[in-house]
C-alpha cells in the first residue's frame, strides 16, 4: 500500500484527536447534574457553598450557622461563582458541582501537557487516558470535594516541574500557581509538597542547575500572593478564627498526631493502590523494572518516581487518612505508566485490552439486566435485594436517559469490536469502558441512587410533620451536613444549645433513639431519615404540655 498523502494523515490525526477529546469530555461532564448532593461529600461541601450564597460571605467558610475553619474556600467560591453563572439552567446544587468538571479538566489538561514533555509528542493523550482509566478517579472526580481543587494544583506544579530545566520562569510561574491553587483548597500540603520534592530533586546532578534554581526562586514568588491574602484578610476578620485554621485545625493538629505515636492506618494507602491506581500503577511498576538500571538517572524518571515517594510517604503521614486523599499521587503514577507504551510486551497489551473489555462488558450486561429487572419487577434474588435496599423507589423509563445509555453501549461495541489489538489501543478501550459504565450508572440507575442518597424525601416529610403553629425547633447530634441540607430543602433551621428553650427537638441518632433526660416531658411526633441508610435516623419530638 502507498503511504497516505501528508493531508490525509493529518486529518487522521484530528479526527483520532477529536474522538480523544469527545470521550474525555463525556467521563468528565456525566454525572454532574441531575441529582441531589449525596451523603457525604456532596452534602457537606454544598452547605458551604449554599453559605456563600445566602450570605455573600466569601470570605470564612460557615456550614450550619458555625465558621468551618478546616481549609481555605478557594473550591467554595468557585463553585459558588459556578453555581450563580448557571442558576438560570441548573439547579444551585447541579451548577456548583459544574466546578468539578472544571478542576477536573484542568487537571486532564496539565497531566497530557506533563506527559508531552517528559516522553514527547503523543504521549500527553496516552497519559490522560491512563488518569480517567484510574479506579479511583471515577466516582470522585465528579463529587463536589475540595480534593479536585488540590488535585488541580498538584497537576500544574508537575507540569512546571517538568519544564523547571528547559524554561525556567514559565515553570516558576506554573509552580507557584500549582503550589497556590493547592494551599487555597486543602491548606499546607501543597507547600509541603512543593519544598519535598524540591528538596528531594536536589539530591540527582542533572537537577542541582541553575534553571531548576530560578525556577524555585520564581516559584517561591508567584506562590506568595495565594500563600498571604486570605490568611491577612482572615487575620484582620478574627485573630480567633485564624488561630483555629491555621494552628487548631492545621500545624497543631498535625503536632499532636506526630508526638502521638499512633500511626496505624501508616500503609493505609499501600494497600488500597493496588486497585485505586489501576491500571496506572502495574504498567508504573511495569515501566520502572525495564529501566531499573537508569532509572535514578534519566529525568523523565527521577521527577515522577521522586514525587510519588514523596506524596506516599507525606501523606501516609497526617491525622487524616481517607481514600480520596490519595488523589495526588495518581499524577506521577500516570507519568510513568505513560512510560510502559513502548516497553510493554504485545502480550500483555493484549492481556489488559481482553481483560477491560471482558470485565467492562460483564458489568455493563449485570447493570442493565438489574435495571430491567427492577423495571419489570421479575422477582429475581438480585432484584428484591435491589427493592430491599432502596424501599419505596418506583422505577419508571426515562426515554432520554434510556436511549443515552443504549447509544452509549452500541458504540462501545463497535469501538471494540473495530478497534485493534495494541498498547494504545488496550489504554483507549480501558478509558472508554469505563467511561461506558459510568454512563450506564448516571442514567439508567440515577433515580435508584438518588432515591437513597439524598436528603430531599426525608426533609420534605420532616416539614409536613412540623405543626402548624410552633415556636422554635431544637436539635440534639444533628451533623452540620444534615442541618445545612435541612436549610437548603427545607429551610428548616434547627437551633443548637436550644434545647430547653425550644418546643420542637430534632434528634439525630442510629436504629435506636438517644436516651433523653426528663422523657416524660417530649413525645414523638416523627421519625424518617434517608431510604438506604438504616443507622441513621431523625426523630421529631414535641413538648408534652403543648
Amino acid at each position: 500500500m502507498f503511504p497516505y498523502p501528508p493531508d490525509h494523515e493529518h486529518s487522521i490525526t484530528q479526527t483520532k484527536a477529536l474522538f480523544l477529546a469527545l470521550l474525555c469530555a463525556v467521563w468528565v461532564l456525566t454525572g454532574l447534574v441531575g441529582h441531589d448532593p449525596w451523603k457525604p461529600e456532596d452534602a457537606h461541601s454544598f452547605g458551604l457553598v449554599y453559605h456563600i450564597l445566602q450570605s455573600g460571605d466569601w470570605l470564612v467558610p460557615t456550614l450550619a450557622g458555625e465558621p468551618y475553619m478546616d481549609k481555605p474556600p478557594l473550591f467554595y467560591m468557585t463553585a459558588a461563582v459556578f453555581a450563580k453563572l448557571f442558576s438560570p439552567m441548573f439547579a444551585l446544587h447541579d451548577g456548583a458541582r459544574l466546578v468539578s468538571g472544571f478542576y477536573t479538566a484542568f487537571t486532564l489538561l496539565f497531566t497530557g501537557l506533563a506527559g508531552r514533555e517528559l516522553f514527547g509528542s503523543g504521549r500527553g493523550w496516552a497519559a490522560v487516558l491512563i488518569l480517567i482509566g484510574c479506579l479511583g478517579m471515577l466516582v470522585s472526580a465528579h463529587q463536589l470535594v475540595t480534593d479536585l481543587a488540590l488535585l488541580t494544583g498538584c497537576a500544574v506544579m508537575q507540569y512546571g516541574f517538568t519544564l523547571s530545566l528547559r524554561r525556567p520562569l514559565r515553570a516558576g510561574i506554573l509552580i507557584g500557581t500549582g503550589v497556590g491553587i493547592g494551599f487555597m483548597a486543602k491548606g499546607f500540603i501543597a507547600p509541603m509538597l512543593f519544598l519535598l520534592i524540591s528538596a528531594t530533586m536536589l539530591v540527582f546532578r542533572n537537577w542541582r542547575v541553575r534553571p531548576f534554581f530560578t525556577s524555585l526562586g520564581i516559584a517561591s514568588i508567584s506562590a506568595l500572593p495565594w500563600l498571604t491574602i486570605w490568611p491577612t484578610l482572615l487575620y484582620l476578620r478574627s485573630p480567633q478564627l485564624f488561630m483555629e485554621w491555621a494552628w487548631t485545625n492545621n500545624i497543631g493538629r498535625w503536632l499532636d498526631f506526630a508526638h502521638s505515636g499512633h500511626y496505624d492506618e501508616m500503609f493505609y494507602y499501600v494497600s488500597i493502590l493496588p486497585w485505586f491506581a489501576w491500571p496506572a500503577l502495574p504498567l508504573a511498576a511495569w515501566a520502572v523494572w525495564q529501566a531499573r538500571k537508569k532509572v535514578w538517572h534519566t529525568i523523565e524518571f527521577q521527577l515522577p518516581l521522586t514525587s510519588f515517594i514523596v506524596m506516599l510517604v507525606t501523606l501516609s503521614l497526617v491525622p487524616n487518612i481517607k481514600d480520596i486523599f490519595a488523589l495526588p499521587m495518581l499524577l506521577p503514577l500516570t507519568l510513568l505508566a505513560t512510560a510502559a507504551l513502548t516497553t510493554l510486551r504485545r502480550g500483555a497489551a493484549n492481556a489488559l485490552d481482553w481483560f477491560g473489555i471482558m470485565t467492562f462488558g460483564l458489568i455493563s450486561i449485570l447493570m442493565w439486566w438489574g435495571w430491567a429487572g427492577l423495571l419489570l419487577d421479575n422477582h429475581a434474588k438480585i432484584t428484591q435485594w435491589l427493592k430491599e435496599y432502596q424501599p419505596g423507589f418506583e422505577p419508571a423509563v426515562n426515554t432520554p436517559s434510556f436511549w443515552i445509555a443504549l447509544s452509549a453501549t452500541a458504540l462501545w461495541l463497535m469501538l471494540v469490536w473495530r478497534v485493534g489489538r495494541s498498547m494504545r489501543r488496550a489504554i483507549i478501550n480501558w478509558a472508554a469502558g469505563v467511561t461506558l459504565i459510568w454512563l450506564l450508572a448516571m442514567t439508567l440507575w440515577m433515580p435508584w441512587l438518588d432515591s437513597g442518597k439524598s436528603y430531599r424525601s426525608m426533609v420534605v416529610s420532616l416539614k409536613h410533620a412540623l405543626p402548624a403553629q410552633h415556636g422554635c425547633l431544637g436539635s440534639l447530634n444533628v451533623g452540620d451536613t444534615q442541618l445545612a441540607m435541612l436549610q437548603y430543602f427545607g429551610n428548616i433551621t434547627p437551633r443548637r444549645h436550644a434545647r430547653d428553650a425550644c418546643d420542637l427537638l430534632l434528634v439525630q441518632s442510629g436504629q435506636a433513639p438517644v436516651p433523653m433526660e426528663n422523657e416524660t416531658a417530649w413525645k414523638k411526633i416523627w421519625e424518617g431519615g434517608r431510604s438506604s441508610d438504616k443507622n441513621e435516623r431523625f426523630r421529631l419530638y414535641q413538648r408534652a404540655d403543648d
